[in-house]
């Protein structure tokens, strides 16, 4: 049987198309109603039976966030990741669980359609329009016509705002820089060059930031945000824009920011505290749905919260507006809680 970690962190206060991006939910479903759910996940073959969506259902989430590597397509041919995005979209359990949910997500490197590809990927734009089909994203949402899957859904629930805010990590990714030690992958690009999201998405971001009103605000990042020193992809391959959107978070005022992020076949949090952040800055990890790293040992992460769960998984948020606070749960087979991480922000 797994430990179940607990961590309590309290912190203290001291266009032209028509679109609206606004749900409104009355009530949140019985069996949750002190609680406001969300659902995500990541890393989900559409080759091995997902077994979790029974379970994921179990929590009555309202919206559902694909968090990346939604099918694994590396592919050049387009047809071949549409018939993997319809095989993956007529599962049973997946239509049975979608039925009466508000989808949501973002692309990785696999359902992209190249490992660890950027904007060197020349299928990019016809791969975007196949993603947003899977989502069922309607015809009038910007990102049918701009350039990247970046997009932002405010829901509002008794008055109460969450602010799910969908960045592309993929569509302008600048190249990477092959790491000189043989043990890793990847190494940090020299400081100020390259970028992972590209100035156009950079400053939809800010704005999308500092116009929120919304109690929390949740960014979701393909990749990782804050462990960045294992080798793979992550943000730490282009340091100054850690630096970027950390102090973005810090002066738009936003408030109740969080990243969630996925890509990486274990679960974890991170958690740090930023200069000028009332509150630490989290990154919840959930991945995979169908596969994990099951020869995971250990690697360098100065900001880890509890251990690494290396069983398939999902993320649960559940938000308590009242007291200012998000329970985030990584769970697996059979609704088995695997590790809570509860962070409470104060002064609305």
């Amino acid at each position: 049987m797994k430990k179940i970690f607990f961590i309590f962190s309290l912190t203290l206060f001291i266009g032209c198309k028509s679109y609206d991006n606004t749900s409104l939910i009355k009530s949140q479903k019985p069996v949750q109603n002190e609680y406001f759910s969300i659902a995500f996940g990541s890393c989900d073959n559409q080759r091995i039976k997902n077994e979790l969506w029974p379970a994921i259902d179990e929590n009555h989430p309202s919206f559902w966030i694909w968090g990346g590597d939604n099918v694994y397509s590396d592919t050049e041919d387009m047809q071949f990741l549409k018939n993997n995005y319809e095989s993956q979209k007529q599962d049973a359990d997946y239509l049975k669980f979608i039925k009466d949910k508000i989808v949501v997500g973002t692309w990785d490197d696999h359902d992209f359609g190249a490992n660890d590809g950027g904007e060197e990927y020349p299928f990019k734009r016809k791969s975007q329009q196949l993603l947003l089909d899977f989502l069922g994203t309607s015809q009038n949402a910007p990102e049918r016509d701009r350039d990247g899957v970046y997009s932002t859904k405010t829901i509002n629930i008794d008055g109460n705002k969450v602010k799910i805010i969908v960045l592309d990590s993929r569509f302008f990714r600048t190249a990477l820089t092959k790491a000189s030690d043989s043990k890793k992958r990847w190494q940090p690009n020299k400081y100020g060059e390259g970028t992972m999201l590209g100035e156009t998405q950079w400053k939809w971001l800010e704005k999308e930031l500092r116009n929120s009103d919304a109690q929390f605000n949740v960014i979701v990042s393909s990749i990782q945000f804050l462990s960045s020193k294992h080798g793979f992809e992550s943000w730490g391959n282009f340091p100054h824009e850690i630096e970027k959107l950390e102090q973005l978070i810090v002066s738009t005022k936003a408030k109740g920011t969080f990243i969630i992020s996925g890509d990486r076949h274990i679960a974890t949090f991170s958690s740090k505290d930023i200069t000028g952040l009332a509150y630490p800055l989290v990154d919840f990890t959930s991945s995979g749905l169908t596969h994990t790293y099951t020869s995971f040992s250990g690697e360098e992460n100065p900001y880890i919260k509890g251990e690494v769960i290396k069983d398939i998984n999902f993320g649960l948020l559940k938000f308590d507006f009242k007291n200012d606070k998000v329970i985030m749960e990584i769970r697996g087979k059979e609704n088995a809680l695997l590790q809570e991480y509860v962070q409470i922000y104060s002064g609305k």
